[in-house]
């Protein structure tokens, strides 16, 4: 009863609305964010830009619509729905899905566009339909059959995807199919990225065409040294045993070649990768003019990089530059080919941030093109009439993301251009000459906003301005809308951490509230962002807590010095900034620091649970999803990156990285939750430590999904994941502690 009239009372002081925000109404059609966009691509003719969109009565269906920049209209190119009525997909494209965490979605999830701007290239339930944007309504199917990653070749003259572990084309003018391998099947995969290479490296292809469509590089691999997982995947109706071959810290990895094969006449080269076979192949490129293959190469402990270089008609090789660290070496996406001269750009953070470098053909180091106390994420586009390229950072604020011009003479290195002005969170997509963009702007009042603008920044059209008025999804809830507040604390070494904070509905600062506390806390990234927030912080705030988040050291978009620090430890720092964090809460007159809880999922529930088992005297109670609780159970990539070696090699790392040697201090309540079937963080990571707090005579509450993956992707199981989340917090936080 004493709950229930605190309940009462926090929700009384709260301002009347309209409507307040319910868990279901997270989870319904229309979104609450408005109609967003994804995959948005300018067309190669710069006449059209296009985008996925969901619908009003099914936000996931994706269908395919365009801006016409000429006559500023938009429509819906091609519906999903009528492509393909009944959508069935493969088990393997499921799991690519996963992998690219799209599992969420039905319809079109992908695209691209030939060379022309003339035709659109759409993949939907595995099978490939070819739209012509003059008539899209007269799609028609080229392909079928559990296809995966088709491409139109750059001069459009074949299309090419893998199917059954092989790889193939066609020749667009007339219509023949060519199977390139004969090979593929069994543990051999040709023309696809292996398992950790799509979970880990950002490696969503395996197969790379020359500019000109004379050759094809593609990734050879044999999965046959890669340890034998069995596992149960419980399904509400059944269990399946799942064999998947998953290479954990220490276990050998595939064996990989890079072949080069010509798509007319079939004929197969090999790339030699040298003697040490215990090596990453982690990217592929070819030079403008199709004369050499540039491909790189990771050392088993990630702290080499070489970038190489093959000459395509007599295979000869060099190596073009190295890049090397004391703890690893970060891949990127940024090796740009110039047309107009023999250069390329590469990005290195060999000075601790990272930055753009020139290069030429030869491997010498021209210039920095740029430098200074700042780093930038990604290269967006390279205008070289111009003399520009265009990359994100948050130099001017850690929080936000900005767009920047850079002259590729250098002469602008520690002074780029800042091309985007709101301040926030900026999505920009380039043209490929650059001539224009399509801008995603959001902040914490401001749900995402897509326009059309020059390079200069200066606005062409709005494609969706996404006001929030009474018609908006969102209007009903504005008025009720809570401000993110941003700060920043002191680790204990001195670095900078930056955290946001959202007071309760109805604040008075002589009261004093529970905390939610999201953790994420890994490394790859960003959990205080200036953007549009998670709908979940804004109805657990309304619900009177305060919603805290701290990136503490190890995340992303910082210097190496910043992210460094987890090397060989992992959740030793991670956890002593998050207990800054609390403590600097439970200084603060409206909080009651005896009523503050976490949630976190992935390295997330990692998190949560070493944050309980380290400060339970400090945290309430937790909610732990999907966790890593073994190291040694994890993938190779990932984890030797991070602990500097095997279980085998430092026993000690895995040790103290793990879960188990530090649950003694565990003695808050614990919520567990785990997909019944995730081919990531394996559910054995959570069986493991339900025998171990059984064990120890530990109780705890368990939540397990039938048949879901690491994300939980579908719709019900999402709002049950959050319905459950706010039950435990309410049972543990919501009452005064007496």
């Amino acid at each position: 009863m004493r709950f229930l009239l605190c309940l009462l009372a926090a929700l009384s002081s709260a301002p009347a609305s309209a409507e307040r925000l319910t868990l279901d109404r997270l989870h319904a059609d229309p979104a609450l964010s408005g109609p967003g966009v994804r995959n948005l691509r300018v067309s190669p003719d710069g006449a059209r830009v296009t985008f996925l969109r969901g619908r009003p009565d099914n936000q996931y269906q994706l269908d395919l619509w365009e801006y016409n920049m000429k006559d500023k209209t938009t429509r819906k190119l091609v519906d999903s729905k009528v492509l393909v009525p009944n959508e069935t997909l493969s088990a393997e494209e499921q799991a690519r899905r996963e992998r690219a965490r799209t599992a969420s979605f039905q319809g079109i999830i992908n695209y691209s566009w030939s060379p022309d701007g003339k035709q659109l290239l759409v993949p939907i339930a595995s099978d490939l339909y070819l739209v012509d944007v003059a008539k899209p309504e007269a799609a028609r199917k080229v392909a079928t059959g559990s296809v995966a990653d088709p491409k139109i070749s750059p001069k459009g003259r074949y299309l090419s995807f893998v199917r059954n572990q092989n790889l193939f084309v066609i020749d667009l003018a007339s219509g023949a199919e060519k199977q390139l391998t004969q090979d593929g099947a069994g543990t051999v995969f040709n023309g696809e990225a292996e398992f950790v290479a799509q979970e880990e490296m950002d490696q969503r292809t395996g197969y790379y065409w020359a500019p000109d469509d004379s050759a094809i590089a593609y990734k050879r691999y044999d999965e046959a040294p890669v340890p034998v997982v069995k596992r149960f995947e419980i399904f509400a109706d059944r269990t399946t045993v799942v064999e998947q071959r998953y290479p954990a810290a220490g276990d050998p990895n595939v064996l990989v070649d890079l072949m080069i094969v010509s798509p007319t006449t079939g004929a197969q080269r090999k790339v030699e990768l040298g003697a040490n076979k215990d090596v990453y192949l982690v990217r592929a490129d070819w030079s403008e003019n199709s004369k050499q293959l540039l491909y790189q190469i990771q050392s088993r402990d990630q702290k080499r990089l070489d970038l190489i270089s093959v000459d395509a008609a007599t295979l000869a090789q060099r190596t073009m530059l190295t890049e090397t660290s004391k703890t690893w070496v970060a891949l990127h996406n940024d090796l740009r080919f110039l047309k107009g001269r023999n250069a390329f750009i590469w990005a290195s953070e060999r000075t601790g941030r990272n930055h753009l470098y020139l290069y030429d053909l030869d491997g010498k180091l021209l210039h920095p093109i740029s430098q200074g106390n700042w780093g930038f994420d990604d290269v967006l586009a390279v205008d070289e009439k111009a003399g520009r390229v265009y990359v994100s950072s948050n130099r001017d604020a850690v929080i936000d993301k900005q767009t920047y011009a850079l002259a590729i003479d250098g002469s602008t290195a520690d002074k780029p251009l800042r091309i985007t002005k709101a301040d926030g969170w900026h999505e920009s997509s380039f043209a490929k000459n650059g001539q224009v963009f399509v801008d995603t702007f959001s902040d914490p009042s401001t749900p995402a906003q897509v326009s059309i603008r020059r390079p200069d920044g200066s606005m062409v059209e709005w494609l969706e301005k996404n006001e929030v008025n009474a018609a908006h999804p969102y209007g009903k809830y504005l008025a009720d809308h809570l401000k993110t507040e941003y700060g920043t604390l002191k680790a204990n070494d001195g670095q900078t951490l930056y955290y946001s904070l959202i007071k309760p509905a109805g604040f008075k600062a002589n009261a004093r509230y529970p905390v939610y506390l999201s953790t994420y806390g890994g490394p790859g990234a960003q959990h205080v962002k200036r953007s549009w927030g998670d709908m979940f912080d804004q109805y657990m705030a309304q619900q009177g807590y305060v919603v805290f988040r701290l990136d503490n050291r190890g995340s992303t978009r910082r210097e190496r010095a910043f992210t460094d620090v987890i090397y060989g430890n992992l959740g030793q720092h991670e956890v002593e900034d998050q207990v800054t964090g609390i403590d600097w809460l439970g200084q603060q007159s409206f909080v009651d620091k005896r009523r503050i809880g976490v949630y976190g999922w992935s390295y997330g529930g990692f998190m949560a649970l070493r944050l309980l088992s380290a400060a339970s005297d400090k945290i309430a109670a937790g909610v732990s999803g999907a966790p890593v609780t073994d190291w040694a159970l994890y993938d190779t990539h990932y984890t030797e990156r991070y602990l500097g070696g095997t279980p085998k090699g430092d026993p000690a790392a895995y040790k103290n990285s793990g879960v188990f040697a530090h649950l003694d201090g565990l003695k808050s309540p614990l919520l567990l939750m785990h997909g019944m079937a995730d081919d990531n963080v394996l559910f054995s990571n959570t069986t493991r430590l339900i025998d171990d707090l059984v064990n120890r005579n530990v109780q705890f509450e368990l939540m397990t999904y039938p048949g879901a993956k690491h994300g939980i992707s579908a719709r019900a199981g999402k709002r049950h994941v959050q319905y459950t989340i706010d039950a435990f917090f309410r049972k543990h936080l919501a009452a005064p502690k007496q």
